[in-house]
């Protein structure tokens, strides 16, 4: 009787608790909530990145080309992106579909060739990677770790490899992860808005051509519509941009268009200024002959100075620095090419600590000067965004300079001057430049309005101008306009496009987006060494320790159950 009654106990507990977890299963489907339980909340989105998933009104296609026969880190890789994609699609729902593509399977080298230049077209950056056996034999493998993002009929390039040439391969890919959410979310924030905001490049005063700031005009396009146009001494006419660029101007500024500049400022508008205080030229030397650099006047100077920076009219030389070729045959040899040190392209250091420059490879530059920040200005935020290394010097201007100079040896007594700000960011309320003044005189016919205290607003500062411009090389088929940043002569591509692109999101009010870049997540990698020496013994005992282990547990719950209720 007893025995009866507890087998009745135990079937109507049963029955209790599976109606128990049936109910909870039912109340608990109705809410959403997801726990991430790794230390550097790995799997977490950003509130902005749940946002633009959820709000997204059509289908986001994403064709990821990491496919194919890859080695561990870039395996790692493609395994970190599938679980960035598949935790977009959890708030994306069906509007987010993406396949992962092995852009050379089942094709012929024709074939190949015609998918790379296809992909390079669209703006896929490949890249080579070598793999190395048993034997210590290596193969090169071509891969494109990107992907294409369709939507509504236009698809947009994402190159989703961080490759600094001076970093270790297994840091860039772990800067590559930290990005995936940052670059996948630009580009689908961006295509999914309602509207789109305006930027202009000016015109009118010597600044780069469109051919010259042609490749970072066309990376903006992705996020902005872009102008070109003068001022004209107009008042107003900058209103409607979020933000206006100064691209390498060569001549003096009208004091109209300084008026209209400043009353842009005045009202919050976003300006970023890309000045070459000097007159210095590496296509003036190329041939062989010297040239003499001197001071560009631009008749800028007062309003930079009201805005809390003075950019130094001299010029920059770096041990830390890019490479040209140099032709070092003697006089009647053949011409004999080498990749030498050029002390006056400083490769710039970005600090982690702003998350315009997290994360970004080396700035390249040209004949750059560098910025003094006055303190009377305390009511501005200064940030030094771009420095030099801990060994550079200034050269006074003017100054003959001439391709000899890569045959001396830098002495490192000459080298004390310590990280040089060559880009600063400034923000607040800018005090006008016209404070005080009589601009009756200048609109002498019309009735101008004047704000001599500005809204809060931003302002980017750089001491070198090339760091906007792309080169420029006439073809058969036309003009060629290389990619900012990529350097032909040593194949690497520094952060030059990036840099800019973030700092004019971030400028514009895009905080949320740019914020994404300041996530950090641990690549913890395992001990080479030991995974080459120990390797047989750490197989066995990832083979045979689990299945042993849960045999134990087996036996030793047996015998407990056997003690305890044997008796009975």
């Amino acid at each position: 009787m007893k025995k009866r009654l507890k087998t009745s106990n135990s079937l109507i507990r049963l029955l209790v608790s599976l109606a128990a977890i049936i109910l909870s299963a039912c109340l608990l489907s109705s809410f959403f909530y997801r726990i991430d339980l790794t230390s550097e909340k790995r799997y977490t989105l950003s509130k902005f990145s749940k946002k633009s998933l959820r709000n997204l009104k059509d289908v986001v296609y994403v064709k990821v080309y990491l496919d194919g026969d890859l080695n561990i880190p870039f395996r790692k890789m493609q395994q970190s992106l599938k679980e960035t994609l598949d935790e977009f699609r959890v708030y994306a729902g069906d509007n987010l579909e993406y396949e992962f593509i092995n852009p050379f399977a089942g094709k012929n080298a024709k074939l190949k060739e015609d998918m790379v230049n296809e992909l390079y077209e669209k703006g896929l950056k490949p890249t080579n990677i070598l793999d190395t056996d048993k034997e210590g034999g290596t193969s090169e493998k071509l891969v494109f770790p990107g992907a294409l993002i369709q939507f509504r009929g236009t698809e947009v390039p994402v190159n989703l490899l961080r490759n600094d040439p001076g970093t270790p391969a297994e840091e860039n890919i772990n800067n590559s992860i930290q990005a995936f959410e940052f670059e996948f979310i630009r580009v689908i924030s961006s295509l999914s808005a309602d509207s789109v905001e305006k930027i202009a490049f000016l015109e009118g005063h010597g600044e780069f051509d469109e051919y010259q700031v042609g490749d970072i005009t066309h990376e903006l396009g992705w996020y902005f519509q872009v102008d070109r146009g003068r001022i004209n001494g107009k008042p107003g006419i900058l209103d409607q941009y979020k933000a206006v660029v100064i691209a390498g101007p060569a001549s003096p500024f009208h004091e109209k268009d300084k008026y209209v500049l400043d009353q842009y400022i005045m009202n919050g508008g976003k300006v970023l200024w890309f000045i070459d205080m000097v007159n210095a030229s590496l296509d003036s030397i190329s041939e062989g002959g010297p040239m003499v650099a001197l001071i560009r006047t631009l008749n800028i100077e007062d309003l930079l100075f009201r805005y809390g920076v003075r950019i130094n009219p001299v010029l920059i030389q770096d041990v830390q620095c890019d490479k040209i070729p140099v032709n070092v045959a003697l006089a009647g040899n053949a011409p004999n090419f080498v990749p030498s040190p050029w002390l006056y392209s400083p490769l710039l250091t970005t600090p982690d600590s702003h998350p315009v420059t997290r994360n970004l490879n080396m700035i390249r530059t040209e004949f750059t000067g560098f910025i003094d920040t006055l303190e009377a200005r305390k009511e501005i935020s200064k940030t030094v965004l771009l420095k030099t290394s801990d060994f550079s010097r200034q050269v006074v201007v003017p100054v003959m300079i001439s391709l000899e100079e890569i045959r001396l040896v830098p002495q490192e007594s000459q080298f004390t001057n310590r990280y040089l700000p060559i880009a600063v960011l400034l923000e607040g309320n800018f005090e006008s430049a016209f404070r005080n003044r009589m601009i009756s005189a200048l609109f002498p016919d019309t009735t101008v309005k004047f704000k001599d205290t500005g809204s809060p607003s931003k302002m980017l500062v750089v001491a070198d101008a090339d760091i906007i411009r792309n080169d420029v090389r006439p073809t058969p088929q036309g003009v060629y306009i290389s990619p900012l940043g990529f350097d032909r002569y040593t194949q690497q591509t520094f952060g030059n496009r990036e840099f800019i692109v973030n700092a004019i999101q971030y400028m514009t009010g895009h905080g949320d987006l740019i914020s994404l870049r300041s996530r950090e997540i641990t690549l913890r990698l395992l001990d080479k060494s030991k995974i080459k020496n120990d390797q047989t013994r750490w197989k066995l005992i990832n083979t045979i320790g689990p299945p042993l282990i849960i045999i134990l547990a087996g036996i030793l719950y047996s015998w407990i159950r056997k003690r305890r209720f044997g008796k009975n």
